[in-house]
Order: structure tokens, then sequence, then C-alpha cells
């Protein structure tokens, strides 16, 4: 087994680079390295008081594109392509995911003492296509048929720090840009299927919560009144005209805009640079793709509709501010209908599943029992129906074959529901929207026009790996030690 499993992990197989990669060795048969190597400690530096162990990113892509090896020959035989004639013009497209994981202690292990949250970082090779001579377009050869599942996602690098300390995130990844950086622009030579060939990699950061895009691009956190990673619209502009963004951020924006806050070259106050540069107020250090991640949207805007639950049991659309007590109060009756009629646990924290469960028809039906006033109700299930016509549209990884008619709805029925929120639920969107909402309605069909698929980017492969990650740790997931 012990020989098996080198064969699996990076570090196996002989490849080079052309031209040589910048400021990274030319030795491929590098296996597990620590995280925190090619980090020069000066003397009055505070030694990283963490544990990060990864791959290097290089070997790391060799040893996915030689597990897919056969499927590469494969696709060349499927497509009637000469595979001695392929060896060069081969385009690999990656998805990165990262994503931090809370609370990982062991419950009473004797490791060492490290910060109790981790970031975990991968990636996944969503495509694999061919240039051929005379041919203008790519030749698709491999494509990911799951690439939300844990087994497409490869991990990269294991970091024990908090996601929130900017400073120690940025050290630990700051090699992995760099190497990334430096693969953008060279050409790797592998052997595959007996013949040396020739690979170009583009890489795409979709996989990261709304956090971790805020934290990578330097932008606010997620309270700010810049409530999009996508759009300079603030919270106030979205909740009046919810539908009609389009998507204008971008690392290298983001970059100028670090510049002009950093060097104020107007001499403006504070916030009339603020205004300026849009709210982005840190250096960004790395690029994500501006997309919506699928499964944190789910999971924001079942949120909001549990909230808008609570809100109509107590009738908040006569009533001005109430009380915590009210507050309270209307939360457990909701929990306790919930598990009453479709067996729901109450949950600390939203999470997917529970996400999926919450948004569906049966669950507004059973809530509507707890709605006096039938106009109200009918409110709310036009609401969910009009979700449910769009969720699948930025769920799906294939939106133009899965659901082509809700795609070409989309634009329509995201107004409807907009329209719905202004004036059946002002009380909630007066001024104010959720960042996700904002996205769901504003942001979806320039994505999918753009990129093909919302759903198929998401980090739903990285949060399933921390699951594993959990498991091995001996650990029970997000779960309170109070019970």
């Amino acid at each position: 087994l012990r020989n098996a499993e080198k064969e699996l992990l990076p570090g196996f197989h002989q490849f080079e680079w052309q031209p040589a990669l910048k400021n990274v060795s030319s030795s491929w048969d590098v296996g597990i390295i620590d995280g925190l190597s090619g980090w020069t400690t000066f003397v009055d530096d505070v030694p990283a008081d963490t544990i990060s162990r990864r791959f290097r990113y290089d070997v790391a892509l060799v040893s996915a594109l030689k597990d897919l090896e056969e499927d590469i020959m494969e696709g060349l035989k499927e497509r009637g392509l000469d595979d001695s004639i392929c060896t060069s013009g081969f385009t690999v497209v990656v998805k990165e995911s990262c994503d931090g994981m809370g609370d990982v202690s062991e419950k009473h292990g004797s490791g060492p003492a490290v910060p109790e949250k981790a970031v975990r970082f991968s990636f996944t090779i969503m495509s694999i296509s061919i240039r051929v001579e005379g041919e203008d377009d790519g030749i698709t050869i491999f494509q990911e048929q799951k690439p939300n599942s844990e087994l497409s996602c490869r991990p990269l690098c294991l970091m024990f720090v908090d996601e929130s300390d900017h400073e120690t995130l940025t050290a630990i990844l700051g090699p992995v840009v760099a190497e990334r950086k430096a693969m953008t622009e060279s050409r790797l030579i592998l052997s595959v299927g007996g013949l040396l060939r020739s690979f170009r990699f583009f890489f795409r950061g979709t996989g990261y919560d709304e956090k971790m895009v805020r934290e990578m691009e330097g932008l606010e956190a997620s309270g700010s009144t810049y409530v999009c990673t996508l759009c300079d619209s603030t919270r106030a502009e979205a909740s009046q005209n919810m539908v009609l963004h389009s998507i204008t951020r971008s690392h290298d924006e983001n970059l100028e805009r670090y510049e002009i806050w950093r060097s104020n070259p107007f001499s403006e106050s504070a916030d009339e640079l603020r205004d300026r540069v849009k709210g982005v107020s840190a250096k960004p250090f790395m690029e994500t793709q501006p997309t919506l991640d699928a499964l944190h949207c789910d999971i924001g805007n079942a949120t909001e509709f549990y909230k808008i639950f609570q809100d109509e049991i107590g009738e908040v659309y006569q009533k001005s501010n109430p009380s915590r007590e009210e507050r309270r109060r209307w939360r457990s009756t909701l929990d306790k209908q919930l598990r009453k009629k479709l067996k729901f646990k109450p949950v600390m924290r939203m999470n997917g599943n529970y996400a999926r469960r919450l948004m569906t028809r049966e669950a507004v039906e059973v809530v509507c029992e707890l709605v006096p006033s039938e106009e109200r109700r009918e409110a709310l299930r036009k609401l969910m129906d009009l979700y449910l016509q769009m969720k699948p549209v930025w769920r799906s990884t294939c939106p133009s074959r899965d659901c082509p008619d809700q795609l070409c709805q989309y634009s329509y029925n995201s107004q409807q529901f907009a329209d719905l929120l202004s004036t059946m639920f002002k009380y909630r969107y007066d001024g104010k929207i959720t960042n996700y909402l904002h996205k769901t309605l504003a942001h979806v069909p320039e994505i999918v026009e753009r990129d093909g698929s919302i759903g198929a980017w998401a980090s739903e492969g990285n949060e399933s790996g921390n699951k594993l990650f959990r498991r091995f740790r001996k650990m029970n997931a997000r779960q309170s030690k109070m019970f």
C-alpha cells in the first residue's frame, strides 16, 4: 500500500516547465512541505504561532493531471484526435477554493498548542481542452462531471490559523500566490500517455465565501455600506434599485483603488476618499473571480427567509420595532412548528442542508399555518415560488442544459421578486438589503452568460473536504461543547 500511495501523492512524477518557473525550485520530487517555508523571519518578527503543511502548487497540479491521464487519452480518442500528433496546445482550467473552518479544537488531543481554527486551500481541475491546427476554438477533451464533490477537490494547503488573521494568512498563502503567478507565464511539459505534452494553466478563484473574497481582495467586511464584491453599489442604492446592476469590480481595479486609498492623491477627507475607492481599504493579495458562491448564496438567502418567517409570525409589518422578548418568542414558535411538522432540528447557525430543506413549498405551507392574514400568506407563497424558480439557475452545473426555461425567465422573476420585497415586505427592505439577496437579484444572469454556470464553480467540494478533515481530527463538526 505504501508504494501505491506514493504514486498518488504529489512528488512522484517527473516534469519540467518552459521557461523555468520564476523563484520556484526546478526539483520535481517534492512531497509535503512546511507551509511556512519560503517565509524569512526577521529578528524582530513575531514567530508565526501556526502549523501549516502544503504541496508545492506545480507538483500538486502534475499529480492531479497524472491522475486524469486515462481520461485525457480517452477524451482524445472520443474526439477522433490522433494522440501521437496532439502534444501541445493543451489548456487546463483550475478552480480554486479556500475556506476558514471555525473551531477545530481536539476534544482531548495532546497535540501542540495552535490556534483552534483552520483554513484549507484546495483546487479542482475543471476542464482540459486542446487547440488543434486550423481550428479557432479549443476542443474539450475532459470536463469534470462532479465539480462539487470532495473527490475531485484536491487539498493544496492546510493551516492552523484564524481566517481573520490577515497577516498570517497572507504570509502562508503568499508563496502559493507566487507559484500560481509563475505558472500562468509558463508551460508545463509532462509525459501523458507515453509522450511529452505541453499544458497551459488558467486559474479561477471562485470557491470563496463572501468573507474570504473581501479578505483576499482588500474590501471592507461584509457589514460595509458597500454591499457587493461585484459592483460599487451601496446598501441603500441596492435596496432602491434591486435588479439593475452590472459587474464592474476586478482585482486590478482593487489594486489601483488601494493605491489611491494609500496615497490620497487629491487630499480628500476620509469620507470622500472612502467614497472614491468604494470600500477598498487594504491591499488585495490574491485574485478572485468576481462571481457568486452558490452554496453561501443558498445559506445567506435561507437565513433571510428564516427571519422573514419570524417577522410574519409576529406581524411586524403592523408594528414599529418589537422587543427582544417578542422576537425570541416568534423564533421559538417557528422552530417548534418546523420541528413538529417537518422534523427540523433547530440549528445554531444556518448550514447547507438546513437551507435546502427550509427553501421548499412544504416549509412555506407549514409556516403559513402560523400567519394570521390570508393576504400575507399569499405573499409568502409567491415569494417562495419565485425563489424556487430562480434557484436552479445559480445552483445547476449547466443551466442552459438543465433548466433553460428558468434561465430565460430569470430577469423577469427577479424583477417580480424585487417588487414583492419593496411592497409587501417594505418593513424589512427600506434602505437595506442583505449582500446575497442583492447578488441573487442583480448579478446572476450576467455571471451565467460569462461563465456558463455558477453552480459548477461553487465552494461546495472544498466544504465537503472540510468535513473529512474534521473527521480525521476526531472531531464533530461545529457542535458546541455544551451539549
